[in-house]
């Protein structure tokens, strides 16, 4: 598995902010008021960052030695998928309340407190919700062992023989 790079989160701020931008722009043509995240949704994104950060604190102890507990492979595969999920996803929450955000500002009439205040608490939760997605899948990595290094040497002997 890859680690997750720049690129693809930064793709999927893009996208998010195309359609949210889009979304609030669609909304106001059709003469219906502008799209504001339920105030439950930062909440959920802080809580399921904070989640997958204790979700891979125990394999990461197991993978240091810090724990004599060890961790089925698959597990901690899945937590690391889920960290890299997640990290996307936040990505395009942020995006996605950016594109909001940068429509309520672009407009000449000032926006209410209420529907502001939900979309910053939301951008500022998915960034929150990326970096736990990021620290979750650096917790989730394993060392590098010193006979890594060498590609034609496994187990059953030297490749190519």
């Amino acid at each position: 598995m890859k680690r997750t790079g720049a690129g693809i989160l930064t793709i999927a701020v893009i996208v998010g902010l195309v359609v949210g931008f889009l979304l609030d722009t669609s909304l106001t043509a059709m003469g219906r008021s502008t799209f504001a995240p339920a105030a439950s949704l930062p909440t959920i994104l802080a809580l399921l960052g904070a989640v997958i950060v204790v979700l891979a604190v125990p394999v990461y102890r197991s993978t240091r030695g810090r724990s004599p507990r060890r961790i089925d492979p698959f597990h901690a595969l899945r937590i690391a998928m889920l960290a890299k999920a997640s990290s996307i996803l936040g990505a395009a929450a942020a995006g996605f309340a950016g594109g909001l955000l940068a429509f309520l500002v672009s407009r000449p009439v000032v926006p209410s407190v209420g529907s502001m205040g939900s979309i910053i608490a939301t951008l500022v939760c998915a960034v929150i919700l990326v970096v736990a997605g990021l620290v979750a899948e650096q917790l989730c990595t394993i060392r590098k062992d010193d006979d890594d290094d060498a590609p034609g040497n496994t187990p059953a002997g030297p490749v190519g023989i």
